[in-house]
């Protein structure tokens, strides 16, 4: 019998070492809801040699401590502040995404697989339902490139997503009074969720998410009310029919199941002509700009709605 001889692997096949460990420390960070990983300064996207992106925006960013201490995650409460201050016990490692339905080859990523695909910096702005706004730097991969994983076939239609549900971790999940139905669910149309835009991000400001953000990995549609960018995402499921969205469900005069931004068409009790770009002096601060059609994305996405009627589908 030959011996076995191992296959030459030649020097430009050899994973940096900086980078091997850096993935390794990733992964260690996300435990720690958000520690700045090794190489400080550099971040999440220099540690992982992801290079910053085209899609950027010639805006300030948000400062990082507002991006992680004002936001909507009702898992952990209804008050802006409340998902920073009852997320410490929630643990987002370790962690897997199931993704299945009408796939070729369903299968459950675990965290490191994920971060396996290509990911980059991307500066977005962010518009709130409650007009209100940010403009984040995530770190994240294409949808697209989740979902090539899988196949997708002919008869797929739309992707829905799922929050995980853990009420001894998740106090909004708990108690007599539930201000939702759990899980959380959202949805996109296929082509929607295959638009280079759609990002499933796994950091900020050059680290890992914050639990409150939605550690590990949530979903990012810049164009979008914020709503839509549901977080800790544990299933990913392609289906022929449109899927139930959680905000459509609870209030569906006032929450529609595309959700673009659209600044001709008021929410039914507060107009979304005009927002404030949190950071520059609160809500009824001096800092409120015009809405922008699509967010500032209607070059890029309006082709996707030619023909429809926006305003039916708020």
């Amino acid at each position: 019998m030959p011996s076995y001889r191992p296959p030459r692997i030649v020097s430009s096949e050899i994973t940096p070492e900086a980078l091997f460990f850096n993935r390794r420390t990733f992964l260690g960070a996300a435990a720690g809801g958000g520690m700045l990983l090794a190489g400080s300064g550099t971040g999440l996207a220099a540690a992982l040699g992801a290079p910053k992106s085209k899609y950027t925006v010639d805006e300030d960013l948000t400062p990082e401590a507002d991006v992680t201490s004002y936001n909507n995650f009702y898992e952990f409460g209804t008050g802006k502040g409340d998902p920073a201050a009852n997320s410490n016990s929630f643990k987002p490692t370790p962690w897997t995404v199931k993704v299945d339905g009408l796939v070729g080859k369903p299968k459950e990523f675990g965290l490191e697989e994920l971060l396996a695909l290509p990911i980059e910096e991307r500066v977005y702005r962010m518009r709130c339902v409650e007009a209100w706004s940010m403009v984040i730097p995530w770190t994240g991969f294409q949808l697209s490139a989740l979902l090539d994983k899988v196949e997708p076939l002919g008869s797929a239609k739309y992707v829905s997503f799922e929050t995980v549900v853990r009420p001894s971790e998740m106090p909004g999940q708990s108690g007599f009074f539930q201000p939702l139905a759990w899980p959380y669910r959202e949805g996109l149309r296929l082509d929607e969720a295959r638009h280079p835009l759609t990002l499933l991000s796994v950091g900020v400001y050059g680290k890992t998410l914050p639990n409150q953000n939605g550690a590990p990995i949530r979903l990012v549609t810049p164009w979008k009310y914020g709503f839509k960018g549901i977080k800790s995402i544990v299933r990913i499921s392609l289906t022929e029919t449109q899927p139930p969205s959680t905000w459509n469900l609870s209030a569906p005069n006032e929450y529609g199941f595309f959700a673009n931004v659209n600044p001709a068409v008021d929410h039914p009790r507060w107009s979304q002509a005009t927002e404030n770009r949190i950071g520059g002096g609160g809500f009824f601060g001096s800092n409120r700009r015009d809405t922008l059609p699509f967010n500032g994305y209607a070059d890029e996405v309006a082709g996707l709605y030619a023909g429809m009627d926006l305003r039916a589908n708020y």
